[in-house]
């Protein structure tokens, strides 16, 4: 089978949602992306991560979200390490997206992150899937500021990593056919920090989503809710520590951060069953729960 038969083969399978059983999904481990506690020692700080990772206990909280992710019968593509990388890259959302004729580069907001986009597409080819759009500069574009809702609507972050040419470049990439719903986002409380459209909304299943109401516009609110779209909103004590980063790995199974518990049982009263995971190396450091850990190439 030719490559691009096998990317038709894979994306005809896939459901391009947020929401729908995960069947592959791409990880960075700390061993590829955290490297040593030499490398972590070097760059913690320079990117803004709230205190330096120990990477032992890393390594034992990422073996619990790969055995949650291996439970619910996913798929694992394990990305390699790189010189190039930093230990940003355990975090793969960002650095591709991929649409209904394959993955489009991301060229991400934060400039150490660029090699990232490249390595990874690379890896994801020897898997069949097909590399079929790029942001340029001077448009910067990032995985965690776009969201699928159904394979006809999706929508995107504009703010501080993803600008306004990042988001025409891909429109004119997903074609008239793409319903584009533009979030402005807030500005974050300083210019390195992250604010990702998934800070604000994680969906959970075709007519559920779990939201940040305070960072939400009305006019998203009620797109959303004129596709039939209900929501869970986060308690304000929850959301900083990440309360609205959770991963669907199927129609409203999710997995989230453990200590949110306004969250979990928001999500239970919905009709969700919750898995948690530690996470304070791997995500609460460095502001990366689960989804921003993943990049779900396949839902079937």
């Amino acid at each position: 089978m030719h490559l691009s038969e096998k990317t038709l083969e894979t994306n005809s399978m896939s459901q391009f949602n947020e929401y729908s059983a995960l069947g592959r999904v791409a990880v960075r481990t700390p061993k590829n992306a955290f490297v040593s506690q030499q490398k972590l020692t070097s760059e913690w700080e320079s990117l803004r991560f709230h205190a330096m990772p120990d990477i032992e206990e890393a390594h034992r909280e990422f073996d619990q979200f790969r055995k949650i992710l291996l439970d619910c019968g996913a798929e694992i593509i394990d990305l390699p390490a790189a010189d190039q990388l930093t230990i940003d890259s355990i975090y793969p959302r960002d650095s591709i997206l991929i649409c209904p004729r394959g993955l489009i580069i991301c060229n991400m907001g934060r400039a150490t992150r660029t090699p990232e986009a490249r390595i990874n597409a690379s890896y994801y080819e020897s898997y069949g899937h097909e590399v079929i759009g790029e942001i340029v500069a001077p448009g910067t574009l990032e995985g965690g500021d776009f969201i699928w809702i159904d394979k006809h609507h999706a929508a995107v972050g504009l703010g501080p990593r993803t600008n306004r040419e990042g988001i025409r470049q891909l429109q004119a990439i997903l074609g008239v056919e793409v319903a584009l719903h533009v979030v402005d986002l807030p500005e974050p409380e300083h210019p390195d920090d992250v604010l990702h459209l998934m800070s604000i909304i994680s969906p959970l299943d075709k007519d559920l989503a779990l939201i940040y109401r305070a960072f939400m516009p009305e006019s998203f609110i009620l797109w959303l809710q004129n596709l039939g779209i209900d929501f869970v909103d986060v308690p304000e004590d929850e959301y900083l520590p990440m309360g609205c980063n959770v991963l669907a790995v199927g129609p409203r199974q999710v997995v989230m951060l453990e200590n949110l518990p306004g969250v979990k049982s928001g999500l239970a009263t919905a009709g969700c069953s919750v898995t948690t995971y530690k996470g304070l190396e791997i995500s609460r450091k460095g502001e990366g729960g689960p989804t921003c850990l993943t990049r779900p190439l396949v839902r079937a």
